[in-house]
């Protein structure tokens, strides 16, 4: 294990609800774009999802954020790890939620002095063939996040049912009316973030542990005036495995947006 991957044990381990966090790695970091999956019952698709994103950007880092799944993702990855220093895992003791596994994620990278980090689905929904239109858009526009949106020209969504969709729209336009955002697509977890950015917020006080962890970053990041843009991509519905998000997490994440939108962050 390297030296930043002990120094992120610790720093992992008094932030998650007094959980267990191990880091596994080898070597030293040496890229400056870190992409985050965050996994729970995902080894059906993480190998082909870790070999297509080293395809399409063999110059980044990527970081797992396992919650013990019982399915071994996170054994494949700890394995794998050990002859691929661009491989790490971030192991948690149990099934925390998304917006916990970002978070543990950014601690991460702002600890390890990573300049990027880029967030996706590990279910490959999200295309590694948008990496580099992420890291573009990030680079010339010198954009404080970059999101891969499914709801400007050029974007998309296939596989969807009705119902799906309608979940979507409605979701996005609460954060929109609640939140104030801006941006079209605020639901989707496929985003660059610029790390130096990301040392402003106090992630202690984030609320959200679920999905409406990407609309709440998002909230906290503008009132902290980041700056945002968007990058077309289709988002293909997954194949294997099966979704997490449901009704009750579009109401929880309406009901935080309420809380975030009258009583601030």
């Amino acid at each position: 294990m390297s030296e930043s991957a002990d120094k992120t044990k610790i720093e992992m381990g008094n932030k998650t609800d007094n959980k267990t966090v191990e880091v596994s790695s080898v070597g030293v970091t040496r890229n400056d774009v870190l992409v985050v999956l965050a996994t729970y019952n995902e080894r059906e698709n993480i190998v082909q999802m870790v070999e297509q994103i080293f395809a399409n950007a063999p110059d980044v880092d990527i970081l797992v954020v396992d919650d013990n799944s019982p399915d071994g993702t996170g054994d494949w990855v700890e394995e794998n790890c050990r002859v691929d220093s661009r491989l790490k895992l971030l192991r948690r003791s149990g099934k925390l939620g998304l917006g916990t596994a970002i978070l543990d994620a950014m601690r991460y990278a702002i600890v390890n002095d990573y300049k990027y980090l880029i967030n996706m689905d590990a279910d490959l929904s999200h295309s590694p063939k948008y990496i580099p239109s992420l890291r573009a858009k990030s680079l010339e526009g010198g954009y404080d996040v970059v999101i891969g949106s499914r709801y400007i020209p050029g974007g998309g969504v296939e596989g969807w049912a009705f119902s799906r969709r309608w979940m979507s729209y409605l979701v996005n336009l609460g954060a929109k009316f609640l939140l104030g955002l801006k941006t079209q697509d605020n639901s989707g977890a496929f985003r660059c973030y610029k790390v130096d950015t990301l040392k402003s917020l106090d992630m202690d006080k984030f609320i959200s542990r679920g999905y409406s962890f990407c609309e709440e970053v998002l909230f906290r990041l503008k009132k902290k005036n980041a700056t945002f843009a968007e990058t077309p991509i289709i988002f293909v519905d997954r194949q294997r495995g099966y979704s997490k998000i449901n009704k009750k997490e579009a109401i929880n994440a309406v009901l935080i947006f309420l809380r975030l939108g009258i009583f601030g962050p």
